[in-house]
């Protein structure tokens, strides 16, 4: 995502620091994500540091008390209280804001006025960020201790967080109990659904559905939690794929399935379950562990999933999936929390349990069940050639269970290729319907 130039402007005689950029949001989004508790907690503070609100108040003479904590090892936490002086929806908020110990108690010399306006621009919205100190000399300490740098930092943390809320103009159907699903429709042909993996919406698969829309009617969707789609509780496989026959009733009588990682399982789900109603199924590397390729993911990992998930420690859930679920080592996470696309995965945190649940036992190191899919269509299982030996093993062990299936591996790919290589993906699925058309000619 392009982000757009900050801009500082400095005024040490008046003890004023002024931040401003434009984001690539509406007003009203931008307000909500700087007023609502929901939000505000997912991108306040400097990259590397995480907030926790203990309190927000949003009106006049309400309190706003916070936390921001470093990521790294010496977990340093800075106590905030704020208390609103003016609240003027979507375009103004003022308010003192201090640093205070953990008891809430104010530091004394901390308070600053700080006032945030709301512009709505061309490109989205102008937000300024004008903090009043109580000295020169306070001014200059906050720009030798980053100030800047962190307004910067969250800023883009802002645009990130409330990207992936968004999507762009989508299209929404209501599923069975009363959830939202949104999607984006494209293309021509015979219909097809994108169902993504976990800790991901449609964005992760836009390219490959641009792909398949010169050949099909592409239904790329979010799923129940994610992006712009919403979510009732509590949570059953059942409940995702009465969203999957939703949207097969929108395109028609019946589609075809793609469905990639934990996605391919749901998938082989709903076919099961919905009948003729799918006509075939594109599968890409089911994550399944049937054999001591790698360890088994713990038998707890749902419900600590949850747990960490009612604790609200988005971060924790994602890392633990990173390292339980996809065998990341370590040291690898650390660098890619760096990365600005974690936060995006914080927002959708909380769905990993759901995968988990789909997922069930398949994980556990032991065979796949014999008799868990009813699936009697035509099914493309895909495997990247540089992807680990568990996927190789899975595509294996699912092609004997399933009666007209095909197996295809994709040269130097791995469990990247949807995002990373849908053209080939794409080309795969259309050079395997051609076979199968030819085939049914003869």
């Amino acid at each position: 995502m392009m982000k757009s130039k900050t801009r500082i402007h400095r005024n040490r005689d008046s003890r004023e620091l002024t931040v401003e950029r434009v984001v690539a949001l509406p007003q009203k989004l931008a307000w909500e994500g700087w007023t609502k508790q929901e939000h505000i907690a997912r991108w306040w503070g400097p990259k590397f540091w995480t907030s926790t609100v203990y309190e927000m108040d949003v009106r006049p003479g309400g309190v706003w008390r916070y936390s921001l904590k470093s990521n790294d090892n010496n977990g340093e936490e800075a106590f905030c209280k704020a208390v609103y002086q003016e609240v003027n929806e979507p375009s103004l908020l003022v308010y003192t804001d201090s640093f205070a110990d953990k008891d809430w108690n104010i530091v004394e010399n901390s308070e600053m006025l700080t006032t945030v306006q709301f512009e709505a621009a061309t490109n989205g919205t102008k937000l300024s960020i004008i903090t009043r100190f109580s000295s020169a000399e306070e001014l200059d300490n906050a720009e030798a201790m980053g100030m800047v740098e962190g307004f910067t930092e969250a800023f883009d943390r802002l645009e990130i967080y409330l990207e992936s809320l968004t999507g762009g103009h989508m299209n929404t159907v209501i599923s069975k109990d009363g959830t939202k699903i949104a999607y984006e429709k494209q293309g021509n042909g015979p219909a097809v659904i994108l169902i993504a993996s976990a800790i991901a919406d449609h964005r992760d698969a836009a390219q490959l559905a641009e792909k398949l829309a010169t050949h099909f009617t592409v239904y790329n969707y979010d799923r129940r939690g994610r992006g712009l789609s919403s979510d009732v509780a509590p949570y059953t496989v059942q409940r995702e794929v009465e969203d999957i026959e939703t949207l097969i009733h929108t395109a028609g009588s019946n589609a075809s399935l793609f469905g990639s990682s934990s996605g391919a399982v749901l998938a082989l789900e709903a076919a099961s379950q919905l009948g003729d109603q799918v006509t075939k199924l594109y599968l890409y590397e089911p994550p399944f562990i049937i054999n001591d390729s790698r360890k088994p993911v713990p038998t707890d990992y749902v419900q600590h999933l949850n747990r960490l998930h009612e604790a609200d420690r988005r971060s924790e859930a994602v890392e633990y999936f990173m390292s339980e679920a996809l065998g990341i080592p370590a040291e690898y996470i650390g660098y890619m929390k760096a990365d600005p696309s974690w936060q995006v995965m914080e927002s959708m945190s909380h769905t990993l349990a759901y995968d988990g649940m789909i997922m069930s036992d398949t994980q556990s190191g032991k065979p796949l069940p014999t008799n868990r899919w009813k699936v009697n269509i035509p099914t493309l299982i895909m495997t990247g050639e540089n992807s680990e030996p568990l996927f190789h093993d899975a595509a294996k062990a699912l092609a004997e269970l399933l009666p007209i299936v095909d197996s295809r591996i994709l040269p130097g790919q791995d469990h990247s290729a949807v995002v990373m290589a849908p053209n080939t993906i794409a080309k795969t699925i259309f050079d395997y319907d051609i076979v199968r058309e030819e085939n049914e000619i003869v």
